[in-house]
């Protein structure tokens, strides 16, 4: 990997690594929220999404049936059935997984994990914005974002871990000699 030739202050690196921790906690909610959806969403089938959506709709529907949004959340629950609903479910459990993954080893500064995680980051934003391609979501657009930023914040922790273990090694090697 190339080094970003940029030098901070011990001060901006500690902001910087504080950033990185936050954006890794909100990449683990996201990660646990997927999770818990693609549960949720596999528990109660495609004919349950249609019953929820129309349980918290219906009162609005039933005042204002031609409200734009409840009916954009019904015909949306409605067209989670069969393919549709199987494919939610693996996409929210494996983005999830992965995600929780990526995670995990980067808070526990598994210097493997920083390659992986952006590979797999990389292919996250690829696909998000395939997806984008197709129409704009704003949440799709947020976490695309945020996965930029996570990139860019890798990318650096990456080169910061390098450094900070070559120098260790080089303390330890010199002591020992």
């Amino acid at each position: 990997m190339a080094s970003m030739d940029i030098k901070f202050t011990r001060h901006q690196e500690s902001e910087i690594h504080t950033v990185f921790d936050v954006t890794l906690l909100l990449k683990g909610l996201h990660a646990a929220a997927e999770l818990l959806g693609g549960l949720l969403l596999y528990a109660v089938g495609p004919g349950g999404v249609v019953r929820v959506a129309r349980y918290f709709l219906g009162d609005e529907l039933q005042e204002q049936p031609r409200d734009a949004v409840a009916n954009y959340f019904l015909r949306l629950a409605e067209s989670l059935g069969g393919t549709a609903h199987a494919f939610a479910v693996l996409y929210l459990l494996i983005h999830g997984v992965i995600n929780m993954a990526i995670v995990i080893a980067l808070w526990k500064e598994k210097l493997w994990a920083y390659p992986a995680s952006l590979a797999a980051l990389m292919a996250f934003v690829v696909y998000q914005c395939y997806l984008l391609s197709f129409g704009f979501s704003f949440w799709m657009f947020a976490f695309t974002v945020l996965d930029i930023a996570i990139v860019l914040l890798v990318w650096h922790e990456y080169g910061v871990l390098k450094r900070r273990r070559k120098a260790a090694h080089a303390r330890n090697a010199a002591h020992g000699a």
